[in-house]
């Protein structure tokens, strides 16, 4: 049946093209012109095959544009990027030298203006006081010696730029630590962003501010130093809002010196070697492993469960539960 198709659309087709005759009369002339149906599709196929090679060629040129385009806007974002960073690093190498060009009688007001930023930075680390490894990421800066070379005005810079190096650390350290804790809640099927900032110790001053103007005028320092350190203060604000809400959530690993045999989800079940959905997840350890509680809660069974033996349940609120079940003993 399909032949038969084939075969009526191709005559259909070549219907198209019957042989034609061209009579072109001058005077008392006559002269005939004959286009056979193979001409006639010969020359339709070289229009064809013109219009295929300008149509490619005219997309070509086109993709070619919108690359070269989106290569142009490319480099110049990264040229504007640069840019900026140069004019920071240009701003600050002006500052450096005006201070190391201040006269002798302006180290009490140099003195007094790094008083003040040390203030701002005491401001800043309180925000990292208890967050595990926060004093290893700005040690090797809180304890480099000062300098015991150079004039005063020199000696002054030195702490300076130790200051604007720890800014650096406290922001770095906090940007990775809220990086990891956005994956371990993305990999648990929860949305970072939901929980972020609900610790009560987030906050202050160094948030308040309306913007880095505002800042400057109450911590009394530069405006852009100002800017750097609300800066770093967001990124603590925003990490330890994260750490806070993970130590109410049961993200813990349960027990110690143990190794996990199953996970959670589709898995061969152990008696019928089909695949069944596991709802949770095994770890093989020695008789009478302890077994912790992976976050704050209350006990809402104790007891043998059918299914589970020996079971424990936890309600750690905002809709979490933790079960503990298989146990050897019962111990809350």
């Amino acid at each position: 049946m399909n032949v038969g198709r084939l075969e009526r659309l191709a005559h259909s087709f070549l219907d198209l093209f019957p042989d034609r005759q061209i009579y072109v009369r001058s005077s008392d002339r006559v002269h005939g012109l004959v286009l056979t149906r193979r001409l006639q599709l010969t020359f339709a196929g070289g229009i064809a095959v013109c219009a295929l090679w300008l149509g490619v060629s005219t997309s070509a040129v086109l993709v070619g544009a919108v690359g070269r385009a989106k290569g142009e806007a490319q480099v110049a974002q990264t040229q504007a990027k640069y840019e900026r960073w140069i004019a920071d690093r240009q701003a600050r190498l002006n500052s450096a030298m005006a201070l190391l060009s201040a006269p002798s009688n302006s180290i009490d007001e140099l003195a007094n203006t790094l008083e003040k930023r040390h203030a701002a930075l005491a401001m800043l680390l309180t925000q990292a006081r208890g967050t595990p490894g926060a004093l290893q990421a700005m040690a090797p800066i809180l304890i480099r010696p000062l300098a015991a070379q150079g004039s005063p005005a020199q000696r002054i810079q030195a702490v300076r730029l130790d200051q604007e190096r720890l800014i650096e650390a406290a922001g770095s350290f906090a940007k990775s630590r809220a990086d990891r804790l956005r994956l371990a809640f993305r990999l648990a099927g929860l949305d970072p962003g939901v929980y972020a900032g609900r610790g009560d110790a987030v906050g202050g001053p160094l948030i308040e501010a309306k913007d880095p103007r505002a800042l400057a005028a109450v911590l009394d320092v530069d405006e852009g130093f100002a800017r750097r350190v609300q800066r770093a203060a967001a990124d603590l604000s925003d990490m330890r809002g994260l750490a806070l809400s993970a130590q109410a959530l049961p993200l813990a690993k349960p027990t110690d010196d143990t190794a996990q045999t199953s996970g959670f989800g589709v898995r061969l079940d152990p008696f019928t070697g089909a695949p069944a959905f596991h709802s949770g997840q095994d770890f093989a350890g020695a008789f009478m492993t302890p077994i912790h509680a992976t976050a704050p809660g209350v006990i809402s069974f104790a007891g043998v469960r059918s299914g589970y033996g020996n079971t424990v349940e936890i309600d750690h609120g905002r809709g979490f539960k933790s079960r503990y079940a298989h146990l050897e003993a019962i111990s809350v």
